[in-house]
């Protein structure tokens, strides 16, 4: 059975800038931790490119306890292409629907009385109209399956995760490793799932001595593993050690040891400073501003 614990989910963006101010002034979130790397990942977690990237977690408190974001950067892509398979992030902050009417962000209300907004890069939020709890008040994603049951097996059956809901009619299933966790959504769309080029990557964490065996179920059972058992350096930080895997419908899941994994999720109290020097920095978009140049859609 794997002990897994909800981590983060992986978002690429395009607009760096403008998408960690909707993250820090309508969502509330802060900067957590920000590396920069010079070429890409092994285990690729900036996509399928080989340039400067970086790597910024955001969130409402430490990820040993919250559930947050990691806003990835490939420096010179402008944008990439949604697909259907992200179907957003539910919040509780009535604090984060109080901000994006202040600011003037794009906001609607949806049947069941909750607010669904955008980031700059178009991902979906959910935003649930209620005090911001003291706990994490991230509460699901919600990705999208063609097949509900075949869904359910994988993460049930293979990856362990506890069936807390099913809703036959709205072909929906929330699961999750613990009841103070953020869940995930399975939503069946009766369509294939495309990823389009903005795909994302959802993560957790286990013990390390779990990997191994992780990895040796999904061949026993002929699924995919995109990335064998191998290790991360992060300059001046923990190497940790993960597997990459994808459901039936091409999801990108991380598992990553926990115990490496404590030592480099720690906030880090400079995180926000190395954030803006990042920012005020990138000359990509002080080009594409300058010569009128249309920023580029991977």
């Amino acid at each position: 059975m794997v002990l897994g614990r909800a981590l983060h989910f992986v978002f690429k963006v395009g607009d760096r800038a403008r998408t960690v101010a909707f993250y820090r002034d309508v969502l509330g979130m802060v900067v957590l931790r920000h590396e920069e790397f010079e070429e890409g990942c092994k285990a690729s977690c900036n996509g399928p490119y080989g340039n400067k990237w970086s790597k910024t977690m955001m969130g409402y408190g430490p990820e040993d306890s919250h559930f947050v974001s990691e806003l990835t950067y490939n420096y010179g892509i402008g944008g990439y292409r949604k697909g259907n398979d992200f179907l957003g992030i539910t919040i509780q902050s009535s604090e984060a629907v109080s901000n994006a009417k202040k600011q003037g962000w794009a906001l609607t209300e949806d049947k069941d009385g909750m607010f669904v907004t955008e980031d700059p890069g178009g991902y979906k939020f959910i935003l649930v109209n209620k005090e911001q709890p003291k706990a994490d008040p991230v509460l699901k994603v919600t990705l999208a399956v063609s097949d509900l049951q075949r869904s359910i097996d994988y993460w049930s059956n293979l990856l362990g995760m506890k069936v807390y809901e099913k809703d036959d009619a709205k072909k929906q299933v929330l699961l999750g490793y613990a009841d103070d966790q953020c869940k995930l959504e399975l939503q069946d769309i009766g369509s294939p799932v495309n990823h389009a080029s903005a795909y994302g990557r959802i993560a957790f964490s286990c013990p390390r001595e779990q990997l191994p065996g992780i990895e040796s179920q999904m061949k026993e059972e002929n699924q995919k593993i995109l990335t064998p058992l191998v290790s991360l350096d992060t300059p001046g930080k923990a190497t940790v050690e993960v597997v990459i895997l994808a459901d039936p419908d091409g999801h990108e899941i991380c598992f990553v040891g926990e115990e490496a994994f404590h030592d480099l999720s720690q906030v880090d109290a400079t995180a926000n400073k190395l954030l803006e020097d990042a920012i005020a920095e990138d000359k990509s978009v002080e080009w594409f501003a300058k010569y009128h140049v249309p920023k580029p859609s991977a």
